[in-house]
């Protein structure tokens, strides 16, 4: 797969700043997005706005435009022959790097640990996608396609195990803070690949290749580029730490949870035999007896006598909705 010395072009010996200065804007985006989640997950906002339709689709941005430079980067690096030391050496980073995440995750969040996310992704991806880098550009154009379709046209009952979330085929949607599961977001790889197999050979001496970031704000969304790993382990960890301390000087935002205590609520109820209507009132008005009581927000397990007394003012509060008693 690799070229021999003497066929192999000389390289240029700097890197092209415009792909850097993308990377970093996509880490910058990526920092803004896990920001909004940390602020959610501290409930300094009244919802985790994250986890919404809009927040969900911008996190799949993300995910995509880095992907896409992970395809783009295999052919800059490797397209005139695979450096197999420097090759290597990335993908232990990259591998080590997802395999801490892991490790931390499944400490900090037993519940909704990363087991398959951006990192893992990537490196199964950059293994994967190292011979499409030589197969003609259509071949890798329509692999791309196929993955990014394969999730709406496969499907057997073994592939909704546990075991094999990490491809993204099955029926089941694990509870992890990052899944970014093989199909279809490879197909973005191979999407990257494809572009920049059609590309390269006018980006040699073209006005975007010979570009060099001048403006502070430019060098540094470059110089994150160029270490976006670094970048990527730090940055969470940092958030979260300024937000703690934030938190514990401001406390939780008094509305912090309130929309999904009221979805949650209507769901029970109605579930329960109650009017979808009465239900929906009955939800404001006990999130409303609860904060007035001081049984909201305290973080903390409710007592027994706690959990009777939320019980009876909710209880009352469906009630008065129904129109058999008056509100608490």
């Amino acid at each position: 797969m690799s070229a021999s010395p003497s066929s192999t072009p000389l390289r240029p010996s700097r890197r092209i700043d415009a792909v850097d200065l993308a990377r970093g804007t996509a880490l910058a985006a990526m920092a803004a997005y896990h920001g909004l989640w940390d602020l959610g997950f501290l409930q300094l906002t009244p919802q985790n706005y994250a986890l919404t339709p809009p927040g969900r689709l911008a996190a799949h941005g993300i995910a995509g435009a880095f992907l896409l430079l992970v395809g783009v980067g295999l052919v800059l690096a490797n397209g005139d022959g695979v450096r197999w030391r420097l090759f290597v050496l990335r993908l232990a980073r990259i591998g080590s790097a997802a395999l801490l995440i892991t490790v931390a995750t499944r400490i900090a969040f037993p519940q909704s640990y990363i087991f398959f996310g951006i990192l893992h992704c990537i490196a199964v991806s950059s293994l994967l996608g190292l011979p499409f880098v030589f197969l003609p550009a259509w071949v890798a154009a329509l692999t791309a396609v196929g993955v990014m379709l394969a999730p709406h046209v496969v499907a057997h009952p073994l592939l909704d195990a546990p075991e094999f979330y990490f491809l993204g085929l099955g029926r089941g949607l694990p509870d992890s803070n990052d899944w970014v599961p093989l199909f279809p977001w490879f197909g973005l790889v191979l999407a990257g690949i494809t572009l920049a197999r059609l590309l390269r050979p006018r980006l040699a001496g073209s006005a975007l290749a010979q570009w060099r970031a001048r403006n502070p704000m430019a060098r540094g969304a470059a110089f994150a580029g160029r270490h976006s790993l670094a970048v990527y382990l730090v940055h969470q960890p940092v958030l979260l730490a300024l937000l703690t301390g934030l938190v514990t000087l401001t406390g939780p935002h008094p509305k912090a949870g309130l929309a999904n205590f009221r979805k949650d609520y209507v769901a029970h109820c109605t579930r329960t035999g109650g009017e979808a209507g009465a239900c929906r009132i009955a939800a404001r008005c006990t999130a409303d007896a609860l904060r007035r009581e001081g049984l909201w927000g305290s973080g903390k397990p409710y007592s027994v006598e706690e959990r009777a007394k939320a019980q009876g003012l909710s209880q009352r509060c469906y009630e008065a909705a129904e129109g058999t008693a008056a509100p608490p």
